[in-house]
């Protein structure tokens, strides 16, 4: 039976994604900490990191497994969305997952040239398109897989790529304004949605050596459940 070597700074990267993603969310548990949006951007980018990195290690593995990697996803875009709205305050978008869900099929639909891929990426572009204001970080958060999977094998300097594909994602001109007043978070928000894909990049090439725990499947049920979490904690605090 052939099996494949755990990637351990693939992993890595997961977990360091994950970590920024909680402590961004930490701003919403009831105390005044701006400074972590700073670590909150460096999350969504890595994880579309890690997205590419499957893509682009053996060509999407088969087709199979995407078919699997799209239903978990959209399997806990349904699960997450209530404790997201439960816990995140007047939200304006749907949660992440359906924004990586159609990141999936457009970076595949590049990637792929079948007719039913490109097919089924072309759709997915035209409703980011059409419903950019109700995905989280909208149609340029949709194409940050396939911007980060076009230069994943190309020298360090192409991160600027999906580095200025970030920035975008995450209004760059509201954070351009509150930079400009002197904000230190907005500052060191647009520094860190700049270099995230590069500092991912440099991870995945150079701490191939380390073995933290596998992040498998299972994984899936962190999202829905750090909510949860933290939920229940600001109603223990409040």
């Amino acid at each position: 039976m052939h099996m494949t070597q755990r990637d351990g700074a693939l992993d890595l990267l997961k977990w360091l994604a994950l970590l920024c993603m909680v402590l961004d969310h930490l701003r919403y548990v009831g105390y005044s900490v701006d400074i972590l949006y700073v670590p909150g951007r460096f999350a969504f980018p890595w994880f579309c990191l890690a997205m590419a990195a499957n893509l682009a290690r053996s060509r999407a593995v088969t087709s199979d497994g995407q078919w699997r990697y799209l239903g978990w996803l959209l399997l806990f875009s349904a699960i997450s969305e209530i404790p997201y709205r439960m816990f995140i305050p007047d939200p304006d978008t749907l949660n992440v997952m359906p924004t990586l869900a159609l990141g999936l099929l457009v970076a595949r639909g590049w990637q792929d040239k079948t007719l039913q891929s490109r097919l089924l990426g072309a759709g997915s572009l035209l409703l980011a398109v059409l419903f950019s204001e109700q995905l989280m970080f909208g149609l340029f958060g949709v194409l940050l897989p396939l911007a980060t999977l076009l230069v994943i094998k190309r020298p360090w300097y192409f991160s600027l790529l999906p580095g200025l594909v970030c920035l975008a994602a995450n209004q760059w001109e509201v954070l351009y304004e509150a930079a400009r007043f002197g904000n230190t978070a907005a500052a060191l928000g647009i520094a860190a949605c700049l270099i995230a894909p590069l500092l991912g990049l440099v991870l995945l090439r150079h701490v191939k050596h380390l073995k933290p725990p596998p992040m498998r499947r299972w994984a899936y049920a962190l999202y829905p459940l750090h909510f949860l979490l933290l939920f229940a904690v600001r109603q223990i605090i409040a």
